[in-house]
């Protein structure tokens, strides 16, 4: 995959030397900006927009958050619980599938529960009449897989051959949709608008006759919207028109597009040597802090990277061979202590992080570019790494 960063943008004059590392920064106000754009296609589609929490779960913002979009979509249980702790409006909640145990406490938190396949609803048909004999009032949706593919590499293509997210539409039949107020379709991964075209014009003629039954459809995530080259009048064009043509409130689900070019990662340079090449080891891991480095593959963009001058060989202090960020130029050969930074590190990259081999968590600090005000909002120790042990 290519990095779809746009550049340092106001990280260009952040003082890197002014936060602990490693430290994700996140400016509030390139946050703001990217709200500010989903919130401008909700008001003029009539569509509601909802923040993934499963890319971008900084609760600190989530005030901020509430002030743009309609409310937040979670994966599951805890993502359901940190939605109605901090966030406003609008719940929804999908997983793959939902342990029994788990479901009475979601359907009691969510306005809106996606299940993943027909047998699941029927499965658990009782537990959702008992939380509504209590006058708990949700919505039960259901996943369909809409079978075209088109993301670009096939572990994070939910339409792949045997693909265990949604139910495949050629599958569907009249019975699946007893008691199913709306239909989740999420097909997309960091893309345009006009892969989400031609999925629509796949799938619409296979929902004849389905859709009018329905309160509503909800067109999932991976709408790269806040990229400078998406075509946001066209994507308002198609959810209006859904919307019109078949009496459906619509939704969609963007999570990196909220916090697209919105934070750094901080790291420092902790040695140097030669082997074949400059070799840098820093305290940022690729595994740890950056996983998709490793699951993508694809290689970030550094900040102030050097088209001439020295090659060097970035990794990270893990054990693992394969803990390797990329070849990165820089103007001359950096020494211990020299500060890195990785761009649009915002979205997946903070909720992915873990702490394999004991290297410890990033901080995270908010920036605002305007005022140039920094706060630390959290700092991680040893007890976050013993504490998820036993």
């Amino acid at each position: 995959m290519q990095t779809q960063a746009a550049g340092p943008g106001t990280f260009a004059r952040f003082d890197l030397s002014c936060v602990p590392s490693p430290c994700f920064v996140v400016d509030e106000v390139a946050v703001a900006r990217n709200l500010a754009t989903l919130k401008d296609v909700g008001d003029r589609s009539g569509a509601k927009v909802l923040l993934a929490l499963k890319a971008f779960s900084m609760w600190s913002l989530a005030d901020l958050v509430g002030q743009y979009l309609d409310g937040v979509c979670a994966s599951g249980l805890w993502e359901a619980r940190l939605a109605r702790e901090f966030y406003s409006g609008h719940l929804t909640t999908y997983s793959p599938a939902y342990k029994r145990e788990d479901l009475p406490e979601i359907l009691r938190l969510s306005d809106s529960v996606i299940f993943n396949s027909p047998d699941q609803i029927v499965r658990f048909a009782d537990l959702i009449a008992a939380a509504r004999e209590q006058d708990q009032v949700f919505d039960i949706g259901l996943r369909l897989n809409p079978e075209h593919s088109e993301a670009e590499v096939a572990k994070y293509d939910p339409c792949q051959r045997g693909s265990r997210l949604g139910f495949p539409v050629s599958k569907l039949r009249p019975e699946h949709l007893q008691g199913v107020d709306g239909l989740h379709i999420h097909a997309l991964c960091e893309q345009g608008f006009e892969p989400l075209q031609r999925i629509w014009a796949s799938l619409e003629p296979k929902l004849a006759g389905v859709l009018g039954g329905l309160k509503w459809l909800n067109l999932g995530g991976g709408h790269h919207v806040t990229r400078a080259d998406y075509r946001i009048d066209d994507l308002v064009g198609l959810l209006r028109q859904i919307a019109e043509r078949h009496g459906l409130q619509v939704y969609i689900e963007p999570g990196e597009a909220i916090a697209l070019d919105t934070g750094i990662l901080v790291g420092e340079i902790l040695d140097v040597f030669d082997n074949a090449m400059p070799v840098a080891i820093t305290d940022i891991s690729a595994t740890c802090h950056m996983p998709d480095v490793i699951e993508a593959p694809y290689r970030p963009a550094m900040l102030d990277e050097q088209d001439d001058g020295v090659t060097v060989r970035l990794g990270g202090p893990s054990c693992l061979a394969g803990d390797i960020i990329g070849d990165y130029g820089f103007a001359a050969r950096p020494t211990p202590g020299t500060r890195i930074a990785f761009l649009d590190q915002a979205h997946y990259s903070m909720v992915k992080t873990n702490t394999f081999n004991g290297v410890p968590l990033p901080a995270i600090a908010l920036w605002n570019s305007e005022t140039d005000c920094l706060k630390l909002v959290r700092q991680f120790d040893y007890s976050d790494f013993r504490d998820r042990l036993s």
